[in-house]
C-alpha cells in the first residue's frame, strides 16, 4: 500500500526478483490485469507496433520527394541510433515503474502531478494517432491489393470504408484478452522477419536490372519546393522517426508481463535494435530494385513499394508480397490498438479522462479494459476523418503520432536525470552510461520535436500545411483546461494512495 509522501521521498523502485503483484501494489495498484504474457510476448508487442513493414512502406513514397535514397538510407542509419539511445533510457526507467500507465506514472512520480498529467495526454495523443496511421496505411495497401488483383481504383471513400473495417477487426480481437494478442504478436515477430527476407531475396535475385549502390546511398531528390537541402534532409527524417515509435508499448503491456521489470525493459531495447537490422535490409532491397522513379512516385496503385514490386516481379509477385505487407499491417495495428488502450485503463483509474469512471472498467471474464479498447479505436477513427477531404491528411496523421508520442519519451528520461541519485535503479540499468545515454535522448528528442513541426512542402497551403503543431497545441490547451476541472480528483498513488481508493478501483470489474 502507498502512502501519501512528497514527491521528491517517493521516487522508489524494484527489488530484483520481488513478485509482480506485490510490487504493483507498492506502486500503489490494485491488480485487475490477466498477467499472462512472457519475456518474448512483451518483446513481440514493441517490434510489432514499430512494424517496419508498416512505418518504412507506408512512408516510402514520401521519402522518395523528401530527400530519396540517400536520406532514406543514412537517416535510417543515423535516427535509429538515436532512438536506441532513447530506448534504453527509457527502459531504465520502465524497469523502475512497471504498470501499465507508463510515460505518465513515471513523470507523475519523478516530477510531479503535472508532470504526469501532460505527459499522460501527449502519450494519449501519439499512441491514438498511431492507431489512425498505421491502419490507415494498411487501408491504402489494401485498396492496392486490390487495385492490382481486380483493377479497383481506390478513392478516398473507399479508403475510409476499409480502414474502418481494419478498425472493427482489431477492436474485436483486442476483446478477446491478452493471451491471444500476445499470441499474435509472436506470430507477428517472424512474419515480420520472414517477409522482409522474402522481400528483399527476391527483389535482389528476380529483377534483370538494379540501381547502383551509388544511387542507393548517395542520390538526393528534393521535390517539396523548399530550397535548402539540409531542411529537406531533416523533414525526411520523419519516415525513420515515425516508424521508431510505439515502442512504450512493453511498457503499457508491463501489468501483464511476468518478470515485467526485467522483461518490459528488455522487450523495449531488443524491439529497436532488431527493427533497426532488418528496417535497414528492407529500405536497400527496395530502393536498388527501383525500376522507373517518377513512375513509382506516380503509381496509379497510389502505393510506391506496391509499384516497385509490380515493376520488378509482375503482377503475380506483387499481388502476393503486397498481402505479406498488409498482413503485417494488421498485426502492427492489432498491437497498437493493445498499448493505446491499456493507457486509456491506466489514465482512467487515476481519474485523468471525462468519464474515467467507464473506461477503466475491466471485464470479469477476459481481464481486458473493453471501454477503453472502444474508445481507442473510435478516437482512432475521428482522427482519420480529414483523410475523406484532403491527399495530405494521411501525412498530417503521422505527424501527429509523432510529435504527441517522441516528447512523451523524453519526460520521463529528463526527470530520472533530474532526480540523480535520488532515483534507485530496477534490476535492468545503465549503470555508469545512465548519464550520457539518457542526456543523448532528452536532446535528440527536443531536436525531433522541433523539426517535426516544421512544414513540409513550399508554398504553405490549407492542403500542404503541417497541422502536427496544431494538434500538439490543440491537445496542451485541452489538457490544460482539463486540467482545473479534473486536478482534484487526479492522481497517482503516490499522491492519493488510500484503502478505500484502491478499493474503489478494484470495484472497475465488471
Amino acid at each position: 500500500m502507498s502512502r501519501t509522501v512528497p514527491v521528491d521521498d517517493d521516487i522508489r523502485t524494484s527489488v530484483p526478483g520481488q513478485d509482480d503483484e506485490a510490487r504493483l501494489r507498492e506502486l500503489g495498484y490494485q491488480p485487475v490485469l490477466a498477467r499472462r504474457m512472457g519475456g518474448f510476448g512483451n518483446f513481440a508487442i514493441s517490434f510489432s507496433v514499430i512494424s517496419i513493414l508498416s512505418g518504412c512502406m507506408t512512408l516510402y513514397g514520401f521519402g522518395l520527394g523528401t530527400g530519396g535514397p540517400a536520406v532514406m538510407m543514412w537517416g535510417w542509419v543515423g535516427v535509429g541510433l538515436f532512438v536506441l539511445c532513447v530506448g534504453m533510457a527509457l527502459a531504465e526507467v520502465t524497469s523502475a515503474y512497471p504498470t501499465s500507465g507508463a510515460l505518465y506514472y513515471m513523470a507523475d512520480r519523478l516530477g510531479g502531478r503535472r508532470w504526469g498529467w501532460y505527459t499522460g495526454w501527449l502519450n494519449l495523443l501519439g499512441l491514438l494517432g498511431a492507431i489512425a496511421g498505421i491502419d490507415y496505411g494498411a487501408a491504402l495497401f489494401t485498396g492496392a491489393f486490390l487495385n492490382l488483383q481486380w483493377g479497383i481504383v481506390p478513392t478516398a471513400g473507399s479508403t475510409f470504408l476499409i480502414f474502418l473495417a481494419i478498425l472493427l477487426l482489431h477492436a474485436v480481437l483486442n476483446l478477446f484478452g491478452v493471451r491471444l494478442v500476445s499470441v499474435l504478436n509472436s506470430i507477428s515477430v517472424w512474419w515480420h522477419l520472414a517477409g522482409v527476407a522474402v522481400i528483399v531475396g527476391a527483389l535482389a535475385f528476380v529483377p534483370d536490372r538494379h540501381q547502383s549502390a551509388e544511387f542507393v546511398f548517395t542520390e538526393f531528390v528534393n521535390d517539396t519546393g523548399w530550397a535548402n537541402p539540409f531542411y529537406v534532409a531533416a523533414v525526411g527524417l520523419l519516415l525513420a522517426q515515425y516508424t521508431f515509435s510505439g515502442y512504450d508499448a512493453s511498457a503499457h503491456l508491463s501489468e501483464e508481463t511476468s518478470n515485467a521489470s526485467v522483461s518490459a525493459a528488455k522487450g523495449i531495447v531488443r524491439a529497436i535494435w532488431v527493427s533497426w537490422i532488418a528496417g535497414f535490409a528492407l529500405l536497400a532491397g527496395l530502393t536498388f530494385a527501383i525500376q522507373d522513379y517518377a513512375g513509382t512516385q506516380n503509381s496509379a496503385t497510389g502505393v510506391p513499394p506496391a509499384q516497385i514490386l509490380l515493376d520488378a516481379l509482375g503482377s503475380g509477385g506483387a499481388t502476393a508480397l503486397l498481402l505479406v505487407v498488409i498482413v503485417a499491417q494488421l498485426f502492427c495495428g492489432n498491437a497498437e490498438v493493445a498499448a493505446a488502450s491499456r493507457m486509456v485503463f491506466a489514465f482512467s483509474r487515476d481519474n485523468a479522462l471525462p468519464g474515467s469512471a467507464l473506461w477503466r472498467k475491466v471485464s470479469s471474464r477476459t481481464q481486458t479494459p473493453v471501454p477503453a479498447v472502444w474508445l481507442s479505436v473510435a478516437v482512432a477513427a475521428l482522427l482519420a476523418v480529414p483523410s475523406l477531404y484532403s491527399a495530405t491528411a494521411y501525412g498530417a496523421v503521422t505527424a501527429i503520432n509523432v510529435i504527441g508520442i517522441t516528447p512523451a519519451y523524453a519526460i520521463p528520461i529528463y526527470l530520472r536525470l533530474r532526480a540523480g541519485n535520488r532515483f534507485t535503479p530496477g534490476p535492468w540499468n545503465l549503470g555508469r552510461w545512465s548519464r550520457p545515454i539518457g542526456w543523448t535522448a532528452v536532446i535528440w528528442v527536443a531536436v525531433v520535436t522541433v523539426l517535426f513541426c516544421l512544414p513540409q512542402k513550399s508554398p504553405v497551403t490549407v492542403d500542404s500545411m503541417n497541422y502536427a503543431v496544431i494538434a500538439l497545441a490543440v491537445v496542451l490547451v485541452l489538457a490544460s483546461v482539463w486540467w482545473y476541472v479534473a486536478r482534484r480528483s487526479y492522481g497517482t498513488p503516490s499522491t492519493y494512495g488510500s484503502a478505500r481508493e484502491e478499493a474503489e478501483l478494484a470495484e472497475g470489474i465488471v
